[in-house]
């Protein structure tokens, strides 16, 4: 199991569009990804999931890498937070 923090950057957080495109690129990994928010943690995979953690800009989120290839989907996972949130 591999993990990282993220802070948030875009000014609306986690909303439809990067959500959707977070739930397709984690559905492409053979790693199970998982993002927690405090308390509340949801699978990358799943969309609507994803959007009801609330997620704004400048909340720091854990993300979870587990099973497969951790440390080529935790690349990929970095990748994606960087460019698109």
């Amino acid at each position: 199991m591999r993990s990282f923090t993220y802070t948030i950057k875009d000014k609306l957080g986690i909303h439809a569009r990067p959500a959707g495109l977070l739930a397709k690129a984690a559905k492409a990994l053979d790693s199970e990804i998982t993002v927690t928010k405090g308390e509340s943690s949801a699978g990358a995979s799943k969309l609507m999931a994803l959007m009801s953690l609330g997620v704004k800009s400048g909340d720091t989120v854990t993300v979870t890498v587990n099973g497969g290839n951790e440390e080529a989907s935790e690349r990929a996972m970095r990748e994606f937070f960087e460019k698109y949130l």
